[in-house]
């Protein structure tokens, strides 16, 4: 079980197999897919959330994962995105956003809540997350979040064969940087 998690903007609510018709509604865009790992089908098939939310869902149960939708307090019941947390190695962090909210800080804010949690609630010593170099604003996020670099090869996309970078945090990096940010009054 994971609980809810708010921020300024956004409610992160745990995805619910209810979830499956906005997902499927607003995932299969080339804009959202094209740097996600090759392991997404597409074209994207008809009951492709469907399928997402049960995966998710038995990711919770044995311990391996935790997916939230991204929705904004002003439309709580509109989901604009998803943000996960994996065990897999060197893959801890993946999301997307739907174009439409992309440029807007969400996602940055999304990554900030999912990582104390992932180093706060789950206990975990490091983060890792790979991305397309190609994609320059979720590197923006890592860069933001005091990530770093550490490893450069090519892997399997939607949109094909790319160059990838890998980025790491450690929990000792992640609260140093987060004693150092401003507080909310």
């Amino acid at each position: 079980m994971i609980n809810p998690l708010d921020t300024a903007r956004l409610i992160l609510k745990p995805i619910q197999p209810g979830d499956a018709g906005q997902i499927q509604a607003i995932f299969p865009q080339w804009e959202v897919v094209r740097y996600l790992a090759s392991t997404v089908p597409w074209p994207y098939p008809a009951d492709g959330a469907h399928a997402y939310c049960r995966d998710a869902a038995g990711a919770v149960e044995s311990g391996e994962g935790w997916t939230w939708t991204i929705r904004t307090k002003a439309q709580p019941d509109r989901i604009i995105g998803i943000i996960e947390l994996m065990t897999d190695t060197n893959n801890n962090r993946g999301f997307w956003l739907a174009p439409a909210c992309q440029g807007q800080g969400l996602m940055t804010e999304a990554c900030e809540a999912v990582t104390d949690y992932w180093f706060d609630v789950l206990g975990f010593p490091v983060m890792r997350a790979w991305k397309a170099a190609a994609n320059e604003a979720s590197r923006r996020i890592s860069r933001r979040q005091g990530m770093r670099l550490i490893d450069v090869l090519e892997r399997d996309y939607v949109s094909g064969r790319l160059p990838a970078e890998l980025w790491e945090i450690t929990a000792e990096e992640w609260r140093a940087r987060r004693s150092m940010r401003p507080h909310p009054v």
